[in-house]
């Protein structure tokens, strides 16, 4: 999936204040919820983000885009980690996580359902996902799928 300009402009913000705090950004969103509206900067780094270096990510943002802020209305910019359940958005995502179980959300019930869980085999930018269930492949065309996420077993 690809950034609208909005989400590209901030992932250009963030990209070089996380990594001077030794993270990264891991996804960028901007989204409308609920009547509110969300930046949402994903960011991480090898063994976990605090909720400390959120905080100092997001302050420093804020001051980069002050007085150049490409939003216009009232928004809520979040600085957080993906969590365990991550969405998977981003080509780079899917093949950091080939062979782990995922989560994948669909419009219309495959095999009786809507939501199967299955190990991610492959996939191809804007096209498709893979996934294996009970020693089944089945294939998902990118455009039936609403999400895919890692799985966590709790």
């Amino acid at each position: 999936m690809n950034f609208s300009k909005t989400e590209q402009f901030f992932f250009d913000v963030a990209k070089p204040v996380a990594e001077a705090l030794g993270c990264y950004v891991y996804d960028v969103e901007y989204t409308k919820e609920g009547g509110h509206f969300y930046m949402r900067i994903l960011v991480d780094k090898d063994g976990g983000i605090s909720i400390d270096e959120c905080k100092d990510i997001n302050h420093e943002i804020g001051k980069k885009i002050e007085n150049n802020d490409p939003i216009k209305t009232n928004y809520f910019l979040e600085v957080s980690s993906p969590g365990v359940e991550r969405k998977l958005r981003q080509a780079e995502h899917f093949e950091k996580y080939l062979g782990e179980t995922v989560d994948v959300g669909l419009y219309k019930a495959v095999n009786g359902s809507k939501a199967l869980t299955g190990k991610l085999l492959s996939y191809k930018e804007k096209e498709f996902v893979e996934i294996e269930i009970n020693d089944e492949n089945i294939r998902l065309e990118l455009s039936e799928v609403t999400a895919v996420k890692l799985h966590f077993e709790f």
